[in-house]
């Protein structure tokens, strides 16, 4: 057994690697001398042993990551120095959501998180809707870009954080938006949240069934 260990050793020491690696099949073959594992004498095949190495095909990108890193770049084209240098500005809030939105001259594009609006929401038409009921009541609804960042809370949250933001932000474009936004109720933060869970109770005010005896 010592005798064989030491061959498969030095047959080790005496390959050499080259730093290329392709794309192929590799074999390596370590001959096998006569110890105390040698086949019989009625065998006239040399063993030999053989290691087979693989290299695997590098994975290829998925067309969503492409097109994400396409419009990430896209709007850090339109947002030069990021989200807090730009003027036409607004912070939203809905429960524990929160969205910063920022509104550009353009088509009217909604980009929330380097998405499309559609996308994220979804393809929801309610939440799609509370995004853009600010611009709808102004009638700006194909003369201004959106670009959102949120975070925080659910989906619902966030586009209702979004229509918040987006109101305040019209009104850094004209202080004459403020009659017509407030008179939506656009303007006005959303107060109501879940209910803290009581001890005792299931939920905030529902109690465990009662039994008299």
């Amino acid at each position: 057994m010592a005798l064989s260990v030491s061959n498969l050793a030095s047959s080790l020491t005496s390959l050499s690697f080259s730093s290329q690696v392709s794309q192929g099949r590799t074999t390596i073959s370590f001959p096998r001398t006569n110890s105390a594992f040698s086949l019989p004498a009625k065998s006239s095949r040399r063993a030999s042993l053989s290691v087979t190495a693989t290299v695997a095909a590098p994975a290829e990108v998925a067309e969503e990551d492409v097109d994400r890193m396409e419009l990430k770049k896209y709007v850090k084209s339109r947002l030069p120095g990021g989200f807090a240098a730009q003027k036409i500005i607004g912070t939203g809030r809905r429960k524990c959501a929160i969205a910063r939105v920022v509104l550009q001259e353009g088509t009217g594009k909604v980009i929330i998180n380097y998405r499309d609006a559609k996308e994220y929401l979804q393809g929801n038409p309610l939440w799609l809707q509370y995004v853009k009921v600010p611009l709808v009541t102004l009638g700006y609804e194909n003369s201004y870009d959106v670009f959102v960042k949120a975070h925080g809370g659910g989906l619902s949250g966030q586009a209702q954080a979004i229509t918040l933001g987006v109101a305040r932000a019209l009104l850094k474009v004209s202080a004459d938006h403020r009659s017509p936004l407030k008179k939506e109720g656009l303007l006005t933060r959303d107060a109501r949240v879940v209910e803290r869970k009581k001890v005792g109770l299931k939920k905030a005010r529902k109690a465990p069934q009662f039994s008299k005896r």
